[in-house]
C-alpha cells in the first residue's frame, strides 16, 4: 500500500472515529496495521558513542550548580545515547502528529542542549543529596522532547489518537501528567515514553495555542524559581506570576479527564 493510500485510509478512519466517538479503538487498530505494513521497530537502534561535549576536565559549573568530572562524563555519555536514538523516535513522533492532525511545534529543538541537561541533573542532585548521578539520569524523561498542538476544539480527540498510536507502536508510556484540572499553576499534558529498541526515554507535551504561549511566557520565571540562589520571598513572587499567566488559559472541554493510553480514568496531577 502506498503512503498516499495509507494517509487516505487514515483520514477515513479519523472521520469515522470522531463521528462515532471511537477514536481510540479505530486508531489503535490502524496503528497495528500500519506498523505491520511499514515494518516499524523490526530492528533496534543501537546507541553509539561520539565525542563527548565537556566544559573542561574538572566538570561543569553554572549559577551555583556543579557536576564533578565523573558526573559530567556520565551526562555526556547519556547525551550521546539520546542523540543516537533520536532519529527513530522522531520518525514515530512525526507519523503520530500526522495521524492526529497535530502541529509539531519546535521540532528543531527536540534535543535538549548539553548545558540545559546538565543544569537539570545538577539541580536534581542538589535537591536529592542522598542520591547519585545515575539516579538523576534514570529519572530524566526530556533529553529528547516534542510538542504537539491542536485547537481547543480538536484537543481531546487529538491527544487520544496521538497517545494511542504511540503506544500501539511499542512505545511504553512512563509518565502521564495531566494538569488541566489544577486550580493554579501549569496547564497542559506532559507524557513520558520509553522507545522500543533503544529504550531511550522521551517526552511529548500536548498543548493548545494558549497553553503553549503560557508555557513560553513562564519559562524564565520557572528557571529562576529553581535556582539555589533564589530567595524564598522571590520564589513566592515568581510562583504567583506563573499562576496568573496560566489562570488565563482556557481549558478545553474534557481535557482534565484525559487518561493515559489503555486506561479508563486517571486523576489530574496534584
Amino acid at each position: 500500500m502506498t503512503t498516499q493510500h495509507r494517509l487516505g485510509r487514515t483520514a477515513a478512519v479519523l472521520a469515522a472515529a470522531v463521528a462515532l466517538s471511537t477514536a481510540t479503538t479505530g486508531l489503535t487498530a490502524y496503528a497495528a496495521d500500519h506498523s505491520a505494513k511499514t515494518g516499524k521497530h523490526t530492528t533496534a537502534t543501537a546507541p553509539h558513542g561520539g565525542p563527548a561535549q565537556r566544559d573542561d576536565e574538572d566538570g561543569w559549573e553554572r549559577d551555583g550548580l556543579r557536576l564533578d568530572a565523573a558526573e559530567n562524563r556520565k551526562v555526556d555519555t547519556y547525551l550521546a545515547r539520546a542523540r543516537a536514538a533520536e532519529p527513530s523516535i522522531s520518525s514515530d513522533v512525526r507519523d503520530a502528529a500526522d495521524l492526529s492532525q497535530a502541529e509539531l511545534v519546535g521540532f528543531d529543538h527536540r534535543l535538549k542542549s548539553p548545558d540545559s541537561l546538565k543544569r537539570k541533573v545538577a539541580t536534581d542532585l542538589k535537591e536529592h543529596p542522598e542520591q547519585n548521578v545515575d539516579d538523576a539520569l534514570a529519572r530524566l524523561s526530556d533529553a529528547v522532547r516534542y510538542t504537539f498542538q491542536w485547537s481547543d476544539d480538536d484537543y481531546v480527540t487529538g491527544v487520544t489518537i496521538a497517545s494511542e498510536v504511540l503506544s500501539a507502536w511499542g512505545n511504553d508510556n512512563t509518565k502521564w501528567s495531566n494538569t488541566w484540572g489544577r486550580p493554579k499553576g501549569y496547564k497542559g499534558l506532559n507524557s513520558g515514553w520509553r522507545a522500543p529498541g533503544s529504550q531511550q526515554r522521551f517526552e511529548v507535551q500536548f498543548h493548545t495555542p494558549a497553553s503553549k504561549y503560557a508555557q513560553e511566557e513562564t519559562h524564565k520565571l520557572y528557571e529562576e524559581l529553581r535556582l539555589p540562589s533564589t530567595s524564598p520571598e522571590r520564589k513566592k513572587e515568581l510562583q504567583e506570576q506563573q499562576d496568573a499567566i496560566f489562570a488565563a488559559v482556557p481549558v478545553p472541554d474534557g481535557a482534565p479527564a484525559l487518561a493515559a493510553p489503555g486506561r479508563t480514568a486517571l486523576a489530574p496531577a496534584a
